[in-house]
């Protein structure tokens, strides 16, 4: 014992293997237990008390602030008797026990600590990892982590709140499988009984288990109101499927699969979705999807992608978000690739299902059948070597048929290399074969074109002065050359040529097409003027200008359009950009015509989003002759916890609303309601308007339609604001 001027301190060891010795007389104690280091050997306890006292050696009782722990378990109480003999504790008053995530607390426990079963009355609980609680009129231990109670309530909700319970006749929670099982169950939202069932399990952490997720309900005004039921079956850590049969009101029943697999060489998904006899279209309504990918070994890899749809319309019809509707050509491809350092090559068959609207009809693509391509790249002294090759058989039903043969070989020679400047010359000779065929016969022809460009430019850094410190200014000049002659082209067929967008990257690339079957005459430099504003404490960007504009020596020929004006000069491209503060973040484009004199597009985009939950997009696009719109969106708190969400996109020029959103949010402690209604187009007469419904209880179910996905495709910048962790959990002890 460990005497002090006014307590007296004791620690007593208790175990089966050795006998215990207790004063007969009570002691007042100091609290020194929490000192103690924990227990070195299975079975040892320790147990401390204001007062204690032994009975015939075998019996100890203790009261006033008892502790006992044993094997990373902990029990307090007001009183406590403990037989040694037996390990059995008879708990009572404030009792509290702890151990790995699990914490209790009830009026009484009776415990077996060899056994780890015992019983308490009226338990409250917290599981630690979810922070969920619950409190239940009897707890049942029945060994390591394992407990059953009986009418018992769950919820994740803080304590002091029960906005949502998940009341039990019986909840079964094993922390080692992290498995709870609940009979004769009910989900109760503010006194109201929202959903019951016999029977359901559900996860006390992260992990991924099979069951029931949450209903979905909606909406739309082409099939009316529907609920999805989704089932998820966790066949193995690697493998996993999805059923969620959807039930639409003025189609049918829609049966949506989904199976998802991965080993350590290969991975995927298959979705499979049947809508048999659709009531509205009369036809059954079909859709597949197989994404595979395949680690071969020795550097070879392949991928299928493979997407089908019964009809023109299965999407405009059954999707209910804008990326879904606007769908055109669903690819259809299997590729083989080969990796080998300084070279690769790849071997693909490519198709495409294209879905028609028959008032904006478009051209089937091309299909290759096959399409080969091989690319090398090796240094050699001091050069660049590199070359590109491909072979493709294009085919189409109603275009000309024919195989082309791409080689370019090039060499490129830094002269200068530097942090600060850079001038590299570039070779190369670009020679296209073509065999044609059918349905128009045509002669097989070839095309060599050399192609010269040599890149430069400049960079200076400076400290930023009225920016104050910690800023870097710098000021990029930069200029491009390219030389390519004339050669005729107009004998040759297009299968995958088209002008490029006119943009920054463009006017440092060699080719003004897109595609390998024009290539563009050139004789002509580009000059760019950059400044940066860098931040020296994380490198951001916090502001960005630049021009450009590409001077022509001669008069290209070679033209998918016809130019007007002088051509001697392109448009001036300007860009101005860059995250202000931390809040603002400002980004604009303007291309402007020297020739005509006018504006040919602008751009102009700023975002406010000084915290989670506060964001509002401002934009404004505009072509000449083309585009005119307005894209304002936002996420905006309202009052208390109430949130407004919502996006208009409208053109000017058509007088028409391209999409529209809007909703509000409620995100409390533990659960979150959002309405959402969006409408948009879905072909050239057609638009949709979908309704979205959904109370999110965290961490156990979401019931309605879900609209997170339109919501972050819709609003750049959303937050998710709802929280799923407990601020304070052991606030619901008692």
């Amino acid at each position: 014992m460990l005497f002090r001027s006014r307590l007296i301190a004791c620690s007593l060891l208790v175990a089966l293997s050795c006998p215990v010795f207790a004063e007969t007389l009570p002691l007042r104690l100091d609290r020194t237990f929490r000192m103690l280091p924990p227990p070195s050997e299975p079975g040892v306890a320790f147990i401390s008390a204001q007062r204690m006292e032994t009975r015939q050696g075998e019996q100890i009782e203790a009261s006033g602030e008892v502790e006992l722990r044993q094997d990373g378990r902990v029990i307090n109480a007001d009183h406590l008797i403990y037989e040694q003999g037996k390990q059995k504790v008879d708990a009572e008053g404030h009792v509290r026990i702890e151990q790995a995530a699990t914490r209790m607390s009830g009026p009484a426990l009776h415990l077996d600590l060899k056994q780890n079963t015992g019983v308490m009355e009226q338990p409250q609980f917290i599981l630690g990892e979810q922070a969920a609680r619950g409190h239940a009129e009897r707890m049942e231990i029945e060994g390591s982590n394992r407990y059953t109670l009986h009418a018992s309530a769950y919820t994740t909700c803080p304590a002091g709140n029960d906005d949502w319970l998940l009341n039990v006749s019986r909840l079964e929670l094993d922390r080692n499988t992290q498995v709870g099982v609940a009979h004769h169950a009910w989900v109760e939202f503010k006194g109201i009984p929202l959903l019951y069932t016999p029977w359901m399990d559900f996860g006390l952490n992260d992990a991924r288990r099979s069951g029931f997720l949450g209903p979905v309900l909606g909406s739309t005004s082409s099939g009316g109101s529907e609920i999805t039921l989704p089932y998820f079956w966790n066949i193995a850590p690697n493998l996993d499927a999805t059923f969620s049969p959807r039930v639409i009101s003025k189609r049918g029943i829609q049966f949506n699969n989904e199976f998802r697999y991965l080993q350590p060489g290969y991975g995927g998904k298959v979705e499979a979705d049947v809508l048999a006899q659709d009531r509205v279209a009369g036809r059954d309504r079909t859709h597949f999807a197989l994404l595979h990918g395949q680690d071969m070994g020795h550097g070879f890899s392949a991928v299928a992608n493979i997407n089908a749809v019964s009809d023109n319309d299965y999407f405009r019809d059954l999707a209910n978000d804008v990326s879904g509707s606007a769908q055109v050509n669903l690819l259809r491809e299997g590729v083989v690739s080969y990796a080998g350092g300084w070279w690769n090559a790849s071997a693909r068959v490519q198709r495409y299902q294209t879905l028609q609207d028959p008032l904006a009809p478009v051209i089937v693509p091309y299909r290759r059948q096959p399409q080969i391509n091989l690319n090398a790249q090796q240094s050699l002294a001091g050069a660049n070597l590199e070359l590109a090759g491909e072979y493709v058989d294009y085919r189409h039903p109603t275009l000309v048929n024919g195989q082309r043969l791409v080689l370019y070989p090039s060499a490129s020679y830094p002269l200068v290399s530097a942090p600060g400047y850079f001038l590299i010359p570039k070779l190369g000779v670009h020679y296209t074969d073509y065999v044609l065929g059918s349905p128009a016969a045509q002669p097989n022809t070839s095309r060599t074109v050399p192609i010269f460009s040599l890149d430069s430019g400049l960079i200076f850094e400076r400290n930023a002065p009225f920016l104050g410190t910690g800023f870097v200014q710098t000021l990029e000049p930069r200029a491009y050359y390219v030389k390519i002659p004339y050669r005729d082209q107009t004998q040759l067929p297009n299968f995958d040529s088209a002008e490029a967008p006119f943009s920054f990257s463009q006017m440092f690339s060699e080719n003004r097409f897109l595609g390998s079957d024009l290539i563009g005459d050139a004789d002509m430099v580009t000059l760019a003027l950059t400044s940066r504003v860098i931040a020296d404490d994380d490198g951001s960007e916090r502001l960005r200008i630049a021009v450009a504009e590409r001077f022509l020596l001669e008069t290209p020929q070679v033209n998918l359009v016809t130019p007007s004006g002088n051509t001697n000069r392109s448009d001036i491209l300007a860009t101005l950009g860059g995250r202000v503060n931390a809040a603002w973040r400002l980004d604009g484009q303007l291309q402007y015509n020297p020739n005509l004199a006018h504006t040919q597009n602008y751009n102009l985009a700023a975002r406010y989003r000084p915290e989670a939950g506060k964001v509002l997009n401002l934009g404004y696009r505009y072509t000449r002759d083309t585009l005119r719109q307005v894209d304002v969106s936002t996420q905006w708190p309202l009052r208390g916890r109430w949130h407004g969400v919502g996006r208009f996109n409208y053109s000017l020029r058509d007088g028409r609303i391209l999409e529209a959103l809007g909703g509000l949010e409620y995100n409390a402690a533990c659960w979150a309601v959002r309405l959402v209604a969006q409408n948009f187009t879905t072909a050239t007469s057609e638009r949709t308007t979908g309704v979205f419904v959904q109370l999110e209880l965290n961490d156990l179910v979401q019931i309605g339609s879900d609209p997170l996905d339109a919501l972050r495709d819709s609003v750049p910048g959303y937050s998710k604001l709802n929280a799923t962790t407990l601020a304070n959990p052991v606030e619901g002890l008692h």
